[in-house]
């Protein structure tokens, strides 16, 4: 199958790598042109290795996007990890069109943030989306879905790179065959059961630790690695990223105020919110670098009575 590559990061790289280790034959990639300074896209890199053709534009959407993948005449177009716009212009012109990768299961949570939300609000699965980008932003008919469970402890890193990375790559070549083979069925998305939901960057990470011990547990796990759930301490930024819930189970039970550090161990601390405590065995200092929580306590200072969110 001759195909098109528009996408960037190590998702594009692996999607890359797969395609080219069973033969197929790529024409062509469109990587995002990095930012200055910035070292070589991973899938740029991996292309040029091989001695691929790569495009970079500053926008798919200009007659430049269109020639090149005109010139192309590729099979199928495929689309891996993209934050530029790509119109329908550019995704119909190869010839059985254009099939794109989204980290959730569509029509829900449909956005940029897609992998994060879920966690976040407490999701018990997700999953991955191959579908036909339109001018929608994520809204075009689906072709395949794969779902996975959200357990209880996962984390976005553990939900991405132990399931929906992998899954998303191998979910990339079945569903590019079955639109090869003609043997694909398109189904159009419930718009009832739609979603879309915006980045989630430091502002949606900010831990309120009046919240229940469950929301704010769920946004640590949802923002581990990035963007990081935060907190402060006199003014300056903490963020908490592995960490474990304890629940009160008797009013005895209640160790502290919300906010109050109420425990310091050989390798974490505790906070406590509303209805339990959180326990932070990862976190970072504001011009730190990550380190476990009990370290984290000693370079800043933190004893059991000290106020976070200051």
């Amino acid at each position: 199958m001759r195909i098109a590559i528009i996408g960037q990061q190590d998702f594009g790289k692996a999607v890359l790598e797969a395609f080219l280790a069973r033969g197929d034959q790529v024409a062509g990639v469109f990587c995002a042109p990095e930012k200055e300074g910035a070292k070589a896209d991973p899938l740029k890199a991996a292309a040029l290795e091989k001695g691929l053709k790569v495009f970079q534009f500053q926008s798919l959407r200009g007659p430049e996007a269109h020639d090149a993948m005109k010139s192309l005449d590729a099979e199928l177009g495929i689309m891996a990890f993209v934050l530029q716009f790509a119109p329908d212009s550019l995704v119909r012109l190869p010839k059985r069109g254009t099939i794109q990768y989204h980290p959730s299961l569509l029509p829900k949570y449909r956005g940029p943030s897609s992998i994060n939300w879920p966690i976040i609000k407490g999701e018990t699965k997700t999953g991955l989306t191959i579908f036909r980008p339109t001018e929608g932003l994520d809204e075009g008919p689906v072709v395949l879905q794969k779902e996975t469970p959200i357990g209880p402890d996962d984390t976005l890193g553990s939900v991405y790179f132990d399931r929906l990375f992998p899954m998303g790559v191998q979910a990339m070549l079945d569903a590019a065959d079955l639109v090869a083979a003609g043997k694909h069925k398109e189904t159009v998305q419930d718009e009832n059961q739609a979603s879309y939901e915006g980045w989630c960057r430091a502002a949606e990470a900010r831990i309120h630790w009046a919240s229940h011990v469950d929301f704010i547990y769920n946004l640590i796990r949802g923002t581990n690695p990035a963007p990081g759930a935060w907190t402060t301490l006199n003014g300056k930024k903490i963020q908490l990223f592995d960490a474990r819930k304890h629940l009160f189970r008797t009013f005895g039970a209640v160790k502290g105020k919300v906010g109050e550090v109420s425990e310091l161990t050989a390798t974490s601390f505790f906070v406590t919110a509303q209805g339990g405590r959180i326990e932070v065995l990862k976190a970072k200092a504001e011009d730190g670098k990550k380190i476990s929580g009990a370290e984290l306590a000693a370079s800043v200072g933190l004893a059991a009575g000290t106020l976070l969110g200051t």
